[in-house]
């Protein structure tokens, strides 16, 4: 059974919103150091969450910026 025992903060870079991403810091810390796809390490996040900590861009601001391509 997965711990998810860690929430993380992250900024936006767009919007500077900031939002909590509860991880298992465990994993967290496995995908941060290159221990695999964050699809792989942390299947429990949505897509939105993992977009956020790979990319620092919120869901919002990602539609806005690239809709429905």
């Amino acid at each position: 059974m997965i711990s998810i025992d860690t929430n993380i903060d992250v900024t936006c870079r767009s919007c500077r919103k900031v939002f909590p991403v509860a991880v298992s810091l465990e994993d967290y810390t496995r995908w941060n150091l290159g221990g695999g796809l964050i699809q792989n390490v942390m299947p429990y996040l949505s897509a939105d969450d993992r977009e956020l900590l790979i990319s620092g861009t919120c869901s919002s601001c990602w539609d806005a910026m690239f809709g429905d391509e």
